[in-house]
């Protein structure tokens, strides 16, 4: 079952040269649609207990100990339908596309394949393969369908993304080799941690770093806001919201559970990191009058409270369910801002294939014109600030709950000072708001007009199950709660 979930999208690639064109994003939207579905179907079956399901392991390659190894948990299914419902949102988001569209169907096919993929794999090998595969296809996408000095952005995104890779394999290799007997295999990887002492923290740093450009952190960041900005819509809310997770879901995977001595030796500084890229993500995101690197820089902001989060639980000395807490709130962070910043940006998008321009200052009381936009967007950053009632409260609040009540006092001053960036991302968003939608008419406002039915029916649901999980946080917390509790208790082994 879950080997069809992951490889279905590709399939389905693989014969859409044979379908008609106009055929091809109905076709592409209908697989998408029928991923959610299996991924819903695979949760519900899952239940909220601990362990793995859907669990496949088939030798791969036989001499290293490599395996087709694959299954999901608590950590791994709220991942993969965040996975689904995004892509299946640019899908429905694309129906108007009319620039290659063959092309940019199954490059997205391909794309979701690799990113469901990664999240199912239990094999550092197999994640490696998935993790460059991504690389090479958000490449393409930002390339051939982006805009402004897209050569260049893709370029950067590349050749950042694909070192970082490259550093991350080292670490691999470094766990591979500390194992008795040799093996990938994350399941026994996790069971009997192979590295100890000094050779622990030097496998840790390539991890953390190859992980880290990936998420990305201060100072691994300087990628994402021109990757950002030149993509094309759907590519930036895949970039954001499923790509990024990859490095957080990493740390959560690999590095804590089977690094745990160097993850508690070296818990400060995955605070510290965790720290400086909040706030430095929320004061760059307020000076920019670009809507897209705005919200890129929060993503910044964002990625840096999961970073935050698993600092704090590394301390072994600090209160159990206070750390568990942490990991929760981290995992929920990882949902909310795929749904989040997914959302903002695709209303992104629809301003810049109205008016061709980014500008905040540009425009001006968009509300008047296209008031459905504006409570989108009014609602999507009310959400990415945190405010009650929507998921990033959820998130955040037990990001804080869990920093602060660790019991260590640098996770409590470090958690206290992160709350800034709350306050930081509330004066971005209002101050968009302010010019923007609510503000005097700008030079390009007569030409937004209202949110067209294919972005509607993307952009909806997104902003629906961010009040859900807002609203009734259980479904999601019951089913990530079994696994933070076994990582904490993992890493303070």
């Amino acid at each position: 079952m879950l080997t069809l979930v992951i490889f279905l999208p590709v399939l389905v690639a693989a014969v859409l040269p044979a379908v008609p064109r106009r055929a091809v994003p109905w076709t592409w939207t209908a697989v998408s649609l029928a991923e959610v579905a299996l991924v819903g179907w695979m949760w519900v079956a899952h239940g909220t207990g601990g362990g793995l399901s859907y669990e496949t392991d088939v030798r791969w390659i036989p001499s290293v100990g490599a395996g087709y190894h694959v299954g999901v948990d608590g950590l791994s299914l709220p991942l993969l339908a965040l996975t689904a419902v995004l892509f299946a949102a640019c899908a429905v988001y694309s129906l108007r596309h009319t620039h290659r569209v063959r092309a940019f169907a199954m490059l997205f096919l391909f794309l979701e394949t690799v990113c469901l993929g990664l999240f199912a794999a239990l094999d550092l090998l197999l994640f490696f393969v998935f993790f460059d595969l991504s690389i090479v296809g958000m490449y393409f996408v930002i390339l051939l369908w982006g805009h402004g000095d897209r050569s260049r952005s893709a370029l950067k995104f590349f050749l950042y993304t694909f070192l970082g890779s490259l550093v991350l394999l080292l670490g691999f290799i470094g766990l591979y080799l500390g194992a008795d007997p040799n093996t990938f295999d994350m399941v026994e990887l996790t069971r009997n941690p192979p590295l100890h002492g000094g050779l622990a923290g030097l496998t840790l740093l390539a991890v953390a770093i190859g992980l880290g450009i990936k998420t990305p952190v201060v100072p691994f960041h300087t990628w994402l806001p021109p990757a950002h900005t030149d993509a094309p819509a759907a590519g930036s809310a895949i970039l954001a919201g499923v790509m990024l997770k990859m490095g957080t879901y990493g740390l959560v995977r690999i590095a804590m559970p089977m690094l745990p001595d160097a993850w508690r030796r070296y818990a400060l500084a995955f605070l510290i990191v965790g720290l400086v890229s909040v706030l430095y993500g929320a004061l760059v995101a307020l000076a920019q009058d670009n809507v897209k690197r705005l919200i890129a820089y929060t993503s910044v902001n964002h990625m840096g409270y999961i970073v935050l989060a698993l600092g704090a639980a590394g301390y072994a000395s600090g209160d159990a369910d206070a750390r568990r807490l942490a990991v929760t709130g981290a995992v929920t962070q990882m949902v909310s801002h795929g749904l989040v910043t997914g959302a903002l940006f695709l209303l992104a998008g629809v301003l810049h294939d109205r008016a061709d321009s980014y500008d905040i200052g540009r425009f001006g009381g968009i509300a008047r014109n296209a008031p459905v936009f504006a409570w989108l967007f009014a609602v999507a950053a009310f959400a990415s600030l945190g405010l009650p009632g929507l998921s990033g409260f959820i998130a955040e609040f037990q990001i804080f709950a869990g920093t602060i009540g660790s019991g260590t006092a640098a996770a409590a001053a470090a958690g206290a000072l992160a709350v800034l960036g709350i306050l930081i991302t509330a004066g971005l968003f209002l101050r968009v708001l302010h010019r923007a939608v609510l503000g005097p008419p700008g030079e390009l406002t007569g030409r937004v007009t209202d949110v067209r039915r294919p972005e509607l029916a993307a952009l909806a649901p997104l902003l629906l199950l961010s009040l859900l999980i807002g609203v009734v946080p259980r479904g999601l917390l019951d089913t990530i709660e079994p696994v933070s509790a076994a990582v904490v208790g993992l890493v303070g082994r």
